[in-house]
Protein backbone atom coordinates (compact mmCIF):
# COMPACT_ATOMS: atom_id res chain seq x y z
CA UNK A 1 0.00 0.00 0.00
CA UNK A 2 1.31 3.26 -0.87
CA UNK A 3 2.60 5.40 2.02
CA UNK A 4 -0.40 7.75 1.46
CA UNK A 5 -2.47 5.69 3.15
CA UNK A 6 -6.28 6.54 3.84
CA UNK A 7 -5.90 9.70 2.03
CA UNK A 8 -5.83 7.71 -1.27
CA UNK A 9 -8.99 6.69 -3.48
CA UNK A 10 -8.58 4.91 -6.76
CA UNK A 11 -8.74 6.44 -10.27
CA UNK A 12 -12.13 6.03 -11.72
CA UNK A 13 -13.66 6.80 -15.56
CA UNK A 14 -17.02 8.69 -15.95
CA UNK A 15 -17.98 10.17 -19.26
CA UNK A 16 -19.83 13.55 -19.52
CA UNK A 17 -22.04 14.81 -21.98
CA UNK A 18 -21.06 18.26 -24.14
CA UNK A 19 -23.42 19.03 -26.54
CA UNK A 20 -24.28 15.30 -27.57
CA UNK A 21 -20.52 13.94 -27.05
CA UNK A 22 -19.28 11.72 -24.51
CA UNK A 23 -16.14 12.95 -22.78
CA UNK A 24 -13.92 10.88 -20.79
CA UNK A 25 -12.88 12.28 -17.39
CA UNK A 26 -10.54 10.11 -15.68
CA UNK A 27 -10.47 11.09 -11.63
CA UNK A 28 -8.85 10.41 -8.29
CA UNK A 29 -9.61 12.58 -5.50
CA UNK A 30 -6.23 13.40 -3.13
CA UNK A 31 -6.47 15.30 -0.25
CA UNK A 32 -3.18 14.60 1.16
CA UNK A 33 -1.93 17.72 -0.42
CA UNK A 34 -3.83 21.09 -1.22
CA UNK A 35 -3.34 20.68 -4.70
CA UNK A 36 -5.38 20.04 -7.97
CA UNK A 37 -3.47 18.58 -11.55
CA UNK A 38 -5.95 18.32 -15.10
CA UNK A 39 -4.28 17.14 -18.28
CA UNK A 40 -6.58 17.57 -21.28
CA UNK A 41 -5.37 15.17 -23.93
CA UNK A 42 -6.51 15.93 -27.72
CA UNK A 43 -6.45 12.35 -28.85
CA UNK A 44 -5.02 12.20 -32.72
CA UNK A 45 -3.88 15.61 -32.32
CA UNK A 46 0.17 15.86 -31.89
CA UNK A 47 2.65 16.23 -34.33
CA UNK A 48 1.72 13.07 -37.19
CA UNK A 49 -1.21 14.88 -37.54
CA UNK A 50 0.55 18.07 -38.68
CA UNK A 51 0.17 18.90 -42.18
CA UNK A 52 3.65 20.49 -41.76
CA UNK A 53 6.28 19.51 -39.78
CA UNK A 54 7.20 21.02 -36.74
CA UNK A 55 3.54 22.66 -36.54
CA UNK A 56 2.34 21.10 -33.49
CA UNK A 57 5.21 21.57 -31.86
CA UNK A 58 5.31 25.04 -32.54
CA UNK A 59 1.72 25.37 -32.42
CA UNK A 60 2.04 24.24 -28.31
CA UNK A 61 4.86 26.83 -27.59
CA UNK A 62 2.83 29.82 -29.11
CA UNK A 63 -0.12 28.43 -26.64
CA UNK A 64 2.47 29.10 -23.93
CA UNK A 65 2.76 32.34 -24.83
CA UNK A 66 -0.60 33.60 -22.68
CA UNK A 67 -3.72 35.50 -24.44
CA UNK A 68 -3.56 38.39 -27.37
CA UNK A 69 -5.35 40.89 -24.41
CA UNK A 70 -2.52 40.08 -21.81
CA UNK A 71 0.61 39.19 -23.82
CA UNK A 72 2.72 36.43 -22.44
CA UNK A 73 4.42 38.54 -19.80
CA UNK A 74 1.40 39.99 -18.18
CA UNK A 75 -0.64 36.78 -18.23
CA UNK A 76 2.82 34.95 -17.11
CA UNK A 77 2.69 37.12 -14.15
CA UNK A 78 -0.71 36.66 -12.91
CA UNK A 79 -0.18 32.47 -12.77
CA UNK A 80 3.21 33.71 -10.99
CA UNK A 81 1.27 35.52 -8.68
CA UNK A 82 -0.68 32.68 -7.52
CA UNK A 83 1.48 29.66 -7.95
CA UNK A 84 -0.53 29.11 -11.22
CA UNK A 85 0.81 26.56 -14.45
CA UNK A 86 -0.64 26.06 -17.65
CA UNK A 87 1.46 25.03 -20.53
CA UNK A 88 1.08 23.02 -23.60
CA UNK A 89 3.01 20.43 -25.35
CA UNK A 90 2.58 18.08 -28.60
CA UNK A 91 3.53 14.56 -28.50
CA UNK A 92 3.77 12.29 -31.53
CA UNK A 93 -0.07 11.12 -31.36
CA UNK A 94 -1.70 13.60 -28.92
CA UNK A 95 -2.02 17.42 -27.83
CA UNK A 96 -1.54 18.20 -24.44
CA UNK A 97 -3.06 21.21 -22.45
CA UNK A 98 -1.73 20.96 -18.24
CA UNK A 99 -2.97 22.83 -15.54
CA UNK A 100 -1.36 22.55 -11.66
CA UNK A 101 -2.51 24.41 -9.17
CA UNK A 102 -3.47 25.24 -5.24
CA UNK A 103 -6.76 23.99 -4.23
CA UNK A 104 -7.37 28.12 -2.99
CA UNK A 105 -6.14 29.01 -6.28
CA UNK A 106 -8.64 26.84 -8.62
CA UNK A 107 -10.95 28.93 -9.88
CA UNK A 108 -9.03 31.20 -10.81
CA UNK A 109 -6.88 28.50 -12.65
CA UNK A 110 -9.93 28.06 -14.67
CA UNK A 111 -10.63 31.38 -14.90
CA UNK A 112 -7.04 31.56 -16.84
CA UNK A 113 -7.35 28.18 -18.98
CA UNK A 114 -10.66 29.44 -20.03
CA UNK A 115 -9.05 33.07 -20.98
CA UNK A 116 -6.77 31.41 -22.62
CA UNK A 117 -8.48 29.05 -24.93
CA UNK A 118 -11.02 32.22 -25.94
CA UNK A 119 -7.94 34.33 -26.84
CA UNK A 120 -4.59 32.71 -27.64
CA UNK A 121 -1.76 35.13 -28.43
CA UNK A 122 -2.14 35.07 -31.91
CA UNK A 123 0.41 37.87 -32.25
CA UNK A 124 3.54 38.31 -34.71
CA UNK A 125 5.35 39.56 -31.86
CA UNK A 126 4.70 35.95 -30.19
CA UNK A 127 5.29 33.94 -33.22
CA UNK A 128 8.31 35.55 -33.84
CA UNK A 129 9.59 35.09 -30.48
CA UNK A 130 9.23 31.11 -30.29
CA UNK A 131 10.46 30.95 -33.64
CA UNK A 132 13.63 32.41 -32.38
CA UNK A 133 13.48 30.05 -29.21
CA UNK A 134 12.65 27.31 -31.93
CA UNK A 135 15.52 27.87 -34.50
CA UNK A 136 17.63 27.89 -31.21
CA UNK A 137 16.46 24.78 -29.91
CA UNK A 138 17.05 23.22 -33.73
CA UNK A 139 20.62 24.74 -33.54
CA UNK A 140 21.35 22.97 -30.21
CA UNK A 141 20.19 19.55 -31.52
CA UNK A 142 22.58 19.85 -34.71
CA UNK A 143 25.41 18.87 -32.68
CA UNK A 144 23.25 16.87 -30.52
CA UNK A 145 24.69 13.13 -32.11
CA UNK A 146 22.64 11.04 -30.09
CA UNK A 147 19.41 12.96 -31.53
CA UNK A 148 20.91 12.35 -35.10
CA UNK A 149 21.12 9.14 -34.73
CA UNK A 150 18.10 8.42 -33.24
CA UNK A 151 16.38 10.63 -36.03
CA UNK A 152 18.26 8.41 -38.63
CA UNK A 153 16.78 4.62 -37.18
CA UNK A 154 13.43 5.82 -37.47
CA UNK A 155 13.76 7.16 -41.01
CA UNK A 156 15.34 3.71 -41.41
CA UNK A 157 12.73 1.24 -39.47
CA UNK A 158 9.92 3.54 -40.73
CA UNK A 159 11.32 4.64 -44.15
CA UNK A 160 7.66 6.23 -45.98
CA UNK A 161 5.67 6.29 -43.34
CA UNK A 162 4.52 9.27 -40.66
CA UNK A 163 7.29 7.42 -38.04
CA UNK A 164 10.07 8.73 -40.61
CA UNK A 165 9.17 12.58 -41.04
CA UNK A 166 10.59 15.25 -38.62
CA UNK A 167 7.65 15.66 -36.67
CA UNK A 168 10.06 18.80 -34.45
CA UNK A 169 10.53 20.62 -37.90
CA UNK A 170 13.44 21.93 -39.61
CA UNK A 171 15.07 25.55 -39.48
CA UNK A 172 13.16 26.47 -43.13
CA UNK A 173 9.72 25.29 -41.92
CA UNK A 174 9.96 26.75 -38.90
CA UNK A 175 10.81 30.40 -40.54
CA UNK A 176 7.75 29.72 -43.19
CA UNK A 177 5.10 28.48 -40.45
CA UNK A 178 2.23 31.78 -40.30
CA UNK A 179 -0.22 32.90 -38.29
CA UNK A 180 -3.04 31.23 -40.04
CA UNK A 181 -1.19 27.76 -40.30
CA UNK A 182 -1.12 27.86 -36.67
CA UNK A 183 -4.28 29.20 -35.72
CA UNK A 184 -5.92 26.28 -38.56
CA UNK A 185 -4.00 23.97 -36.59
CA UNK A 186 -5.79 24.73 -33.03
CA UNK A 187 -9.18 25.22 -34.24
CA UNK A 188 -9.42 21.83 -35.85
CA UNK A 189 -7.21 19.86 -33.47
CA UNK A 190 -8.49 20.92 -30.12
CA UNK A 191 -11.91 20.06 -29.62
CA UNK A 192 -14.10 19.14 -26.66
CA UNK A 193 -14.96 15.54 -28.87
CA UNK A 194 -11.61 14.39 -28.92
CA UNK A 195 -10.93 15.43 -25.19
CA UNK A 196 -9.59 13.01 -22.54
CA UNK A 197 -9.54 14.94 -19.49
CA UNK A 198 -7.18 13.64 -16.32
CA UNK A 199 -7.97 15.34 -13.34
CA UNK A 200 -6.83 14.57 -9.18
CA UNK A 201 -6.24 16.20 -6.20
CA UNK A 202 -8.21 17.95 -3.24
CA UNK A 203 -11.21 18.15 -5.22
CA UNK A 204 -14.51 16.38 -5.35
CA UNK A 205 -15.94 14.56 -8.60
CA UNK A 206 -18.55 16.76 -9.11
CA UNK A 207 -16.60 20.19 -8.78
CA UNK A 208 -14.27 18.41 -11.25
CA UNK A 209 -16.58 17.02 -13.43
CA UNK A 210 -18.23 20.80 -13.36
CA UNK A 211 -15.34 22.77 -14.01
CA UNK A 212 -14.25 20.26 -16.67
CA UNK A 213 -17.29 20.81 -18.50
CA UNK A 214 -17.04 24.71 -18.37
CA UNK A 215 -13.36 24.37 -20.23
CA UNK A 216 -14.80 22.35 -23.04
CA UNK A 217 -17.43 24.28 -23.66
CA UNK A 218 -15.26 26.95 -24.87
CA UNK A 219 -14.32 24.31 -27.99
CA UNK A 220 -15.45 23.48 -31.06
CA UNK A 221 -16.44 19.77 -32.80
CA UNK A 222 -13.60 18.35 -34.56
CA UNK A 223 -13.04 16.32 -37.30
CA UNK A 224 -11.30 13.05 -35.24
CA UNK A 225 -8.21 11.63 -36.47
CA UNK A 226 -6.90 7.93 -36.50
CA UNK A 227 -3.76 7.07 -36.52
CA UNK A 228 -2.48 4.34 -38.65
CA UNK A 229 -0.39 1.20 -36.61
CA UNK A 230 3.02 1.22 -38.42
CA UNK A 231 5.33 -1.85 -38.87
CA UNK A 232 9.16 -1.52 -38.75
CA UNK A 233 11.51 -2.57 -41.42
CA UNK A 234 12.51 -5.94 -40.98
CA UNK A 235 15.55 -5.26 -44.00
CA UNK A 236 18.67 -5.22 -41.69
CA UNK A 237 19.93 -1.95 -42.81
CA UNK A 238 23.13 0.12 -41.51
CA UNK A 239 23.09 3.54 -42.29
CA UNK A 240 26.21 6.03 -41.40
CA UNK A 241 26.29 9.62 -41.07
CA UNK A 242 29.85 11.06 -41.05
CA UNK A 243 30.41 14.60 -38.72
CA UNK A 244 33.50 16.85 -38.03
CA UNK A 245 35.05 17.19 -34.90
CA UNK A 246 33.02 13.68 -33.50
CA UNK A 247 34.99 11.66 -31.20
CA UNK A 248 32.88 9.18 -30.62
CA UNK A 249 30.27 6.64 -32.56
CA UNK A 250 26.87 7.10 -31.53
CA UNK A 251 24.77 3.83 -32.29
CA UNK A 252 20.58 2.84 -32.93
CA UNK A 253 19.67 0.00 -33.50
CA UNK A 254 16.06 -1.18 -33.82
CA UNK A 255 14.03 -4.02 -35.03
CA UNK A 256 10.00 -4.98 -35.73
CA UNK A 257 7.97 -6.45 -32.54
CA UNK A 258 4.67 -8.19 -34.13
CA UNK A 259 2.91 -7.30 -30.88
CA UNK A 260 -0.02 -5.74 -30.20
CA UNK A 261 -0.56 -2.87 -27.51
CA UNK A 262 -4.16 -4.42 -26.68
CA UNK A 263 -2.78 -8.29 -26.12
CA UNK A 264 -3.58 -9.23 -22.32
CA UNK A 265 0.56 -10.94 -22.64
CA UNK A 266 1.98 -7.49 -21.77
CA UNK A 267 3.45 -9.26 -19.07
CA UNK A 268 5.59 -11.88 -21.20
CA UNK A 269 6.52 -8.49 -23.11
CA UNK A 270 7.76 -6.88 -19.86
CA UNK A 271 9.76 -9.48 -18.91
CA UNK A 272 11.22 -10.09 -21.95
CA UNK A 273 12.27 -6.79 -22.71
CA UNK A 274 13.32 -6.58 -18.87
CA UNK A 275 15.95 -8.98 -19.08
CA UNK A 276 16.99 -8.15 -23.06
CA UNK A 277 18.33 -4.58 -22.73
CA UNK A 278 15.90 -2.31 -19.89
CA UNK A 279 17.24 -3.67 -16.49
CA UNK A 280 20.33 -1.77 -16.92
CA UNK A 281 23.15 -3.59 -15.53
CA UNK A 282 22.17 -7.57 -15.38
CA UNK A 283 20.62 -6.89 -18.26
CA UNK A 284 21.95 -9.30 -21.67
CA UNK A 285 22.98 -6.08 -23.69
CA UNK A 286 24.82 -4.15 -20.68
CA UNK A 287 26.45 -7.37 -19.43
CA UNK A 288 27.84 -8.21 -22.93
CA UNK A 289 28.41 -4.63 -24.00
CA UNK A 290 29.91 -3.38 -21.02
CA UNK A 291 30.85 -5.61 -18.72
CA UNK A 292 32.28 -8.44 -20.22
CA UNK A 293 33.76 -6.03 -23.46
CA UNK A 294 34.02 -2.61 -22.34
CA UNK A 295 33.15 -1.12 -25.66
CA UNK A 296 30.27 1.26 -23.99
CA UNK A 297 29.54 3.27 -20.67
CA UNK A 298 25.94 2.24 -21.24
CA UNK A 299 23.81 0.72 -23.32
CA UNK A 300 20.15 -0.51 -23.45
CA UNK A 301 17.53 -2.08 -25.34
CA UNK A 302 13.29 -1.87 -24.83
CA UNK A 303 10.42 -3.87 -26.57
CA UNK A 304 7.64 -0.85 -27.43
CA UNK A 305 4.40 -1.49 -27.46
CA UNK A 306 2.40 1.79 -28.77
CA UNK A 307 -0.55 2.49 -30.56
CA UNK A 308 1.33 3.66 -33.19
CA UNK A 309 4.29 0.71 -33.43
CA UNK A 310 5.53 -2.11 -31.92
CA UNK A 311 9.44 -2.58 -32.33
CA UNK A 312 12.96 -3.06 -30.19
CA UNK A 313 14.91 0.15 -30.29
CA UNK A 314 18.45 0.28 -28.14
CA UNK A 315 21.21 2.25 -28.28
CA UNK A 316 24.93 2.74 -27.11
CA UNK A 317 28.00 5.22 -27.62
CA UNK A 318 31.61 3.58 -28.61
CA UNK A 319 34.75 4.36 -29.26
CA UNK A 320 35.33 5.72 -33.53
CA UNK A 321 37.46 2.14 -33.93
CA UNK A 322 35.13 -0.16 -31.92
CA UNK A 323 31.90 0.58 -33.45
CA UNK A 324 31.91 -2.48 -36.06
CA UNK A 325 32.63 -4.64 -32.76
CA UNK A 326 29.74 -2.88 -30.99
CA UNK A 327 27.27 -3.78 -33.33
CA UNK A 328 28.66 -7.08 -34.10
CA UNK A 329 28.02 -8.10 -30.01
CA UNK A 330 24.58 -6.31 -30.29
CA UNK A 331 23.53 -8.98 -33.29
CA UNK A 332 24.94 -11.93 -31.11
CA UNK A 333 23.21 -10.89 -28.21
CA UNK A 334 19.90 -10.68 -29.45
CA UNK A 335 20.71 -13.49 -32.16
CA UNK A 336 20.86 -15.78 -28.85
CA UNK A 337 18.49 -14.39 -26.69
CA UNK A 338 15.92 -15.40 -29.14
CA UNK A 339 17.67 -18.91 -29.90
CA UNK A 340 18.12 -20.01 -26.68
CA UNK A 341 15.54 -17.74 -24.26
CA UNK A 342 16.56 -16.75 -20.70
CA UNK A 343 17.77 -18.96 -17.50
CA UNK A 344 15.28 -19.23 -14.44
CA UNK A 345 17.80 -17.26 -12.38
CA UNK A 346 16.80 -14.47 -14.95
CA UNK A 347 13.41 -14.81 -14.97
CA UNK A 348 13.83 -14.97 -10.84
CA UNK A 349 15.84 -12.33 -10.49
CA UNK A 350 13.41 -9.76 -13.15
CA UNK A 351 10.30 -11.04 -11.42
CA UNK A 352 11.97 -10.03 -7.62
CA UNK A 353 12.65 -6.24 -9.44
CA UNK A 354 9.54 -5.60 -11.38
CA UNK A 355 7.23 -6.73 -8.27
CA UNK A 356 9.73 -5.04 -6.06
CA UNK A 357 9.57 -1.47 -7.54
CA UNK A 358 5.73 -1.55 -8.26
CA UNK A 359 5.42 0.70 -5.29
CA UNK A 360 7.54 3.20 -6.54
CA UNK A 361 6.06 3.32 -10.12
CA UNK A 362 2.55 3.72 -8.03
CA UNK A 363 3.53 6.24 -5.51
CA UNK A 364 2.19 9.47 -6.24
CA UNK A 365 -0.79 11.41 -7.59
CA UNK A 366 0.60 12.20 -10.82
CA UNK A 367 1.90 8.50 -11.46
CA UNK A 368 -1.58 6.71 -10.66
CA UNK A 369 -3.16 9.20 -13.49
CA UNK A 370 -1.17 8.49 -15.74
CA UNK A 371 -1.28 4.68 -15.55
CA UNK A 372 -5.08 5.57 -15.49
CA UNK A 373 -4.95 7.25 -18.50
CA UNK A 374 -2.39 4.76 -20.28
CA UNK A 375 -4.91 1.68 -19.23
CA UNK A 376 -7.72 3.75 -20.75
CA UNK A 377 -6.08 5.38 -23.63
CA UNK A 378 -4.94 1.32 -24.89
CA UNK A 379 -8.33 0.15 -24.67
CA UNK A 380 -7.31 -1.57 -21.23
CA UNK A 381 -9.96 -2.21 -17.82
CA UNK A 382 -8.75 0.12 -15.22
CA UNK A 383 -6.05 -2.28 -13.24
CA UNK A 384 -5.10 -3.75 -16.02
CA UNK A 385 -1.52 -3.64 -14.53
CA UNK A 386 -2.29 -4.72 -11.39
CA UNK A 387 -3.68 -8.03 -12.96
CA UNK A 388 -0.16 -8.35 -15.17
CA UNK A 389 1.61 -7.76 -11.75
CA UNK A 390 -0.37 -11.02 -11.13
CA UNK A 391 0.64 -12.76 -14.25
CA UNK A 392 4.52 -11.61 -13.68
CA UNK A 393 4.40 -13.61 -10.55
CA UNK A 394 3.19 -17.03 -11.61
CA UNK A 395 5.12 -16.33 -15.18
CA UNK A 396 6.98 -19.80 -15.48
CA UNK A 397 10.04 -19.98 -17.39
CA UNK A 398 8.35 -22.63 -20.79
CA UNK A 399 5.68 -19.69 -21.20
CA UNK A 400 8.38 -16.72 -21.42
CA UNK A 401 10.68 -18.76 -23.25
CA UNK A 402 8.40 -20.24 -25.57
CA UNK A 403 7.33 -15.86 -26.22
CA UNK A 404 10.67 -14.95 -26.72
CA UNK A 405 11.74 -17.62 -29.33
CA UNK A 406 8.37 -17.07 -31.39
CA UNK A 407 9.13 -13.70 -32.04
CA UNK A 408 12.48 -14.47 -34.61
CA UNK A 409 11.67 -10.73 -36.15
CA UNK A 410 13.45 -8.93 -33.77
CA UNK A 411 17.08 -10.47 -34.70
CA UNK A 412 16.21 -8.38 -38.03
CA UNK A 413 18.05 -5.51 -36.98
CA UNK A 414 18.73 -1.91 -38.64
CA UNK A 415 21.57 0.33 -37.28
CA UNK A 416 22.35 3.80 -37.70
CA UNK A 417 25.43 4.88 -37.35
CA UNK A 418 27.13 8.93 -36.43
CA UNK A 419 30.58 9.28 -36.32
CA UNK A 420 33.52 10.36 -37.70
CA UNK A 421 35.15 9.11 -41.49
CA UNK A 422 33.66 8.59 -44.99
CA UNK A 423 29.48 7.96 -45.19
CA UNK A 424 28.97 4.27 -46.32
Amino acid sequence: MSILGGFLMGSTVENIDINGSKVPIIFEQNSYLPIVSIQIVFEGSGELSSPVDGLANLSARLLNEGTKKDGSSKFAKKMDEKAISISAHATRSNFIIELNTLKSEYSSAIKLLNELLKDPNYSEKALNRVKRQKIGWLTQKESDYDYISRNLLSKILFRGTPLARDSKGTKDSTLKTTLKEIEGFLNTRLGYNNAIVVIGGDISKEAAKQSVANILKNLKKVEKIELENIKASNKREVKQESKKDIHQAYIYFGAPFYFSYDSEDQYKAKIASHILGASGFGSRIMEEVRVKRGLAYSAYAVLVRSKLSSYMIGSLQTKVESKDKAIGVVKKVVNNFVKEGITQKELDEAKEFLLGSEALRNETLSQRLNRAFEEYYLGRPLGFEKEQLKKIENASLEEINSFIKAHKEITKISFSVVTKGNKK
